[in-house]
């Protein structure tokens, strides 16, 4: 058999009859699968699996026999419009394939593509858009992976969105009868937040922004404040990375890794604000009146931050600035450091037996170079501290708990890198963490963590 013989089609169903022999998981599956379209549904199975009968209570398909012989194929064939042999017996199947073939009429042979002159693909469903993956029977485990991979890349809503289109196809035609100026209205709503508003069911800011499409005026734009976690790219969550994709211009710092910088769209425009040599970060009131100026310009300017953009990210201030500014913002939090780099660090924040409070601070010092933290409440037991850009001041944060309560020998952690390829962890006590952070050369980005949740470490991978 040639794997390229098959051609992908799509089969219209609400209006056909389908046969389907088996009564197992394999029946169950395919009857699945044509289920929702709309088909008049037939069975021959000699027995049927716990769903098979749910549905068959349920009225969900017609019992058209228990045994399978040519004189009831025969009889029931010509009103098909397509047959599933999906029995676990491969004599059964290329029995019901040959019937199937001599009346002309499209029949899969489940797992068996010689006989078949159809088979099924991995399927994404997102009616009524619907993507299918075929390896032409070859490997449909392959099939099923590939399946997983882009369906991860999908937005839940693109059904929703589809139907909008849909919906608006006479509106559109109608204002713009010329093919050509129709796509290009077309393509700028799909290219700009009336999308993204129809993929969140905000069907009216869609129609606007479609309005805006035909009439031809430049596109809003808008700014999203994403969280991009704790630097392994595998740990970005699907909306950010649908974000990074969309997205016409990024502001990122110093926390974002070339490897998370790689998902963002190729021609996405790239402003770096972070400290670079001879200068300090840029200010935050510049980094606010960039992103303003660039949405109110028509892009949509992604601000991508380490972690989650609302925990010690400044991200509250700049959604106050966006929105005083009359810009759309969206904000889409990320894995944040403390339960990424505790994770892969195999340090658990919280743990029944010690550690029932988890406290997320910032060794942020002030402009005297002094920390402003409320000693008696951190250096208690029975809880964890995760302290974010502590390492600068951590020999003052050791001490001053250990001023306040905590004794020496108690448990601390410098994860260096966390999430990263070349993640370093180096636990300690509050009296030797500082000094093991200078002789290791322990560098940012650095998360502390503090509690005797360090000594349940475990190794992880």
């Amino acid at each position: 058999m040639n794997d390229d013989a098959f051609l992908p089609v799509a089969l219209r169903l609400d209006d056909a009859e389908i046969l389907i022999v088996g009564g197992g998981g394999i029946a169950a599956n395919k009857t699945r699968l044509v289920m929702s379209r709309g088909a008049t549904i037939h069975v021959i199975a000699r027995a049927l699996g716990p769903e098979m009968r749910r549905w068959h209570e349920e009225g969900r398909f017609r019992l058209a026999g228990e045994s399978v012989g040519a004189a009831l194929l025969d009889a029931l064939l010509p009103r098909m419009r397509a047959v599933f042999a999906a029995t676990d017996d491969e004599a059964v199947n290329r029995l019901v394939a040959d019937r199937a073939r001599a009346h002309n009429v499209l029949v899969c042979a489940v797992d068996d593509p010689e006989p078949s002159s159809f088979i099924t693909p991995a399927i994404i469903d997102r009616r009524p858009v619907q993507i299918a993956i075929m390896t032409g029977g070859a490997a449909p485990v392959l099939a099923r992976r590939l399946r997983l991979q882009i369906e991860a890349l999908l937005p839940e809503g693109l059904g929703r969105l589809a139907r909008f289109m849909r919906g608006r196809r006479p509106w559109i035609r109608e204002r713009l009868p010329e093919v050509t100026a129709r796509r290009r209205a077309w393509e700028m709503f799909v290219d700009g937040p009336g999308a993204e508003a129809a993929l969140a069911g905000r069907d009216d800011a869609a129609q606007a922004a479609l309005e805006r499409a035909v009439s031809g005026h430049s596109r809003v734009g808008e700014a999203w404040l994403v969280g991009a976690g704790p630097g392994d790219p595998d740990m970005l969550t699907l909306a950010a990375l649908r974000l990074m994709q969309n997205c016409d211009s990024v502001l990122y710092d110093q926390l974002i890794p070339e490897a998370i910088l790689e998902r963002v769209r190729r021609d996405a425009v790239r402003v770096f604000v972070g400290k670079q040599k001879s200068r300090h970060s840029l200010p935050q009131a510049e980094i606010n009146a960039e992103l303003i100026r660039r949405a109110q310009a028509g892009e949509r300017v992604l601000r991508l931050k380490g972690g989650d953009p609302f925990i010690f990210g400044r991200g509250g201030e700049e959604m106050e600035a966006l929105l005083a500014a009359g810009v759309r913002v969206r904000v889409i939090p990320g894995i944040t450091a403390a339960s990424g780099c505790g994770a892969l660090a195999g340090i658990p924040l919280t743990h029944r037996d010690c550690a029932q409070i988890c406290v997320f601070l910032t060794g942020h010092a002030r402009a005297d170079g002094t920390l402003a933290l409320d000693w008696p409440t951190l250096a208690r037991r029975g809880q964890t501290l995760v302290i974010y850009m502590g390492l600068t001041p951590l020999a003052e944060l050791c001490a001053r708990l250990t001023e306040h309560g905590l004794p020496p020998d108690w448990p601390a952690a410098v994860i260096e890198r966390g999430t990263r390829p070349d993640q370093r962890v180096h636990a300690g006590t509050l009296a030797t963490l500082a000094a093991l952070a200078r002789e290791r050369a322990v560098s940012s980005p650095a998360l502390i963590i503090i509690g005797e949740v360090v000594r349940h470490r475990g190794a992880v991978g």
